[in-house]
């Protein structure tokens, strides 16, 4: 059996899996915490010890395994040509020729595209979004990226820079962002801003549950206590969930009116709000978006729960080496 090895690097946590030629099936599933803070040298050597660990469990689990190669998800911006990680805001790094020491490490031809890209390609291969023509998707974690198929393609723009949703502008004089800009959307709606809405709201007095959740620390409030507090009708978290799903909303109605896609699906912790989020987040974009728009597009959250980037990183592999053999290039 033919596989492909997925490699997800994200601002918290860093998952690898064996994904099969056709999408079928995952194997050996790994994953271990980021801790960018330690440096970029000490993340690759935990990355490539988690993906040869990967592999070999799929050789001894699959009888035959091959592995053609290794899909990278990074976070960007990116140069895709060059296989080179220009910036990452959460992860702090630069001008990293992330590629070529994939390719070193492992001994494996390599490719790398933006996470975001990845979990919504993923999505759109076998998850959410399949069978369809035009999609989006959103990627809200440690920050918020976008994904763009149009056209049964991933859409990269003129520089790589295609699809950075969390970095479009929602308050012309909103929040200061880790990116440089004020008001991008990742500013308010990323799980580390949405813990960080509720912890200054209790600083400004509201009575909510939500510390008891924390111990007491409202330093160790995150967004999965604020989503566990809202399942439990505590109203602070509520609303902090109600004012998510608006910010997003307001994110998602302008790429309805610009894309007009068949399917938004919304990847990530932020989905364990469920419809505490969905149905808020679905009646804003209706009130924002223009109807034909909205009449013609699904809202969902993405059904590859954790490996929506795995899958999609190994299928920019696959897709890079149809590419390069429709072209006639040679394989290496």
């Amino acid at each position: 059996m033919r596989f492909v090895l997925g490699i997800d690097i994200g601002g918290t946590n860093l998952v690898v899996g064996s994904v099969a030629e056709d999408g079928s099936a995952l194997h050996a599933l790994g994953t271990e915490p980021t801790h960018s803070e330690a440096g970029a040298e000490d993340v690759l050597d935990r990355l490539v010890a988690l993906a040869e660990r990967t592999i070999a469990e799929t050789r001894r689990t699959v009888p035959g395994a091959e592995i053609l190669g290794v899909g990278v998800g990074a976070p960007g911006p990116l140069d895709t040509r060059s296989g080179i990680v220009l910036l990452t805001p959460n992860l702090g790094w630069v001008d990293l020729p992330l590629r070529q020491i994939i390719h070193d490490r492992l001994g494996l031809t390599a490719a790398l595209d933006n996470d975001a890209n990845c979990a919504v390609l993923g999505e759109w291969w076998v998850g959410a979004a399949r069978g369809c023509r035009n999609a989006i998707g959103l990627t809200i974690g440690t920050g918020i990226g976008g994904g763009i198929i149009l056209d049964g393609r991933l859409y990269h723009g003129a520089s790589d820079v295609a699809g950075e949703i969390g970095h479009t502008t929602i308050d012309t004089e909103g929040r200061r962002c880790k990116c440089g800009n004020y008001g991008c959307l990742e500013a308010y709606a990323s799980g580390p801003n949405i813990a960080m809405r509720a912890r200054e709201a209790l600083e400004a007095g509201a009575e909510s549950k939500i510390p008891s959740r924390a111990g007491g620390d409202l330093e160790r409030i995150t967004a999965q206590t604020v989503y566990d507090a809202a399942y439990d009708g505590d109203e602070l978290a509520l609303e902090v969930v109600n004012d998510t799903a608006k910010f997003l909303a307001v994110g998602v109605a302008n790429l309805l009116n610009i894309f007009n896609p068949e399917v938004v699906v919304v990847c990530g912790g932020v989905t364990l709000a469920g419809d505490h989020l969905f149905i808020p987040l679905r009646r804003e974009v209706s009130r924002r978006a223009f109807k034909p728009a909205v009449t013609a597009c699904r809202i969902v959250p993405g059904e590859l729960v954790g490996t929506a980037g795995v899958y999609g990183a190994a299928k920019v592999f696959i897709d890079g080496q149809r590419g390069r053999v429709a072209a006639g290039q040679t394989l290496r």
